[in-house]
């Protein structure tokens, strides 16, 4: 399988992470750098990294990240990571991951919030507002579909979507092409849903949109 690439902002360029076990360290309590760092931590495990995963200072200000699908990320000493999500340049000899800001509105559904921050990609300003329109609608459609395609045939998932997500994943984390593909995927009519439903959750183990709570409910 092909490594993944990230832009380093420390050396302004694209570097493969570091070998062998990693230390994932969330400089900075922006919810975006949370995300990210999460989305990173799953791309990575999938790879077969060893990742750990910690933060300095405390989560995004009235936000509990568990309600985002993050897990805990434990406190932690930046100076020894491998990988640095960040919501600045910070000084570290190891790979820099810079996401940009957000202004997050208080009353945003947590994984509606999710799911609008993985609509750009992270080195890019977000409308955050913008963002949260089309992800709602976005996200209920595809719960929805997936409550009909669980009543389908079961079927492999679909590999050329799959390798073509991952591949954006791979590719500096590249989330909106990857929301793309689902997008596509959903509106082939030549893909068996059973196919679909399969590709879906098999991607929303590395996205966390819980694309399945619809399923047994419709």
């Amino acid at each position: 399988m092909p490594g993944t690439l990230l832009y380093d902002a420390a050396s302004e360029r694209l570097r493969r992470p570091p070998s062998g076990p990693l230390h994932l360290h969330v400089h900075g309590n922006g919810l975006r750098a949370f995300v990210v760092g999460d989305v990173l931590r799953r791309v990575l495990t999938r790879r077969r990294h060893r990742v750990l995963t910690t933060r300095s200072g405390p989560p995004p200000q009235g936000w509990r990240p568990a309600d985002c699908n993050i897990p805990d990320f434990g406190e932690g000493d930046p100076a020894t990571a491998h990988v640095v999500v960040a919501e600045r340049p910070v000084p570290a000899s190891h790979l820099v991951l810079t996401p940009g800001l957000e202004r997050i509105p208080a009353d945003a559904d947590p994984v509606t919030l999710r799911l609008a921050l993985l609509r750009t990609r992270y080195r890019e300003p977000v409308n955050i507002a913008d963002e949260l329109k089309a992800a709602h609608p976005q996200l209920e459609r595809w719960r929805a579909l997936m409550a009909r395609w669980a009543g389908s045939p079961g079927k492999p998932l679909h590999r050329p979507s799959v390798e073509e997500a991952e591949a954006a994943l791979d590719d500096d984390l590249d989330t909106p092409a990857a929301l793309a593909v689902l997008e596509r995927l959903a509106d082939d009519p030549d893909v068996a849903p059973g196919a679909k439903l399969e590709t879906f959750i098999h991607m929303d183990l590395l996205l966390a949109v819980d694309l399945v709570s619809e399923i047994g409910r419709r």
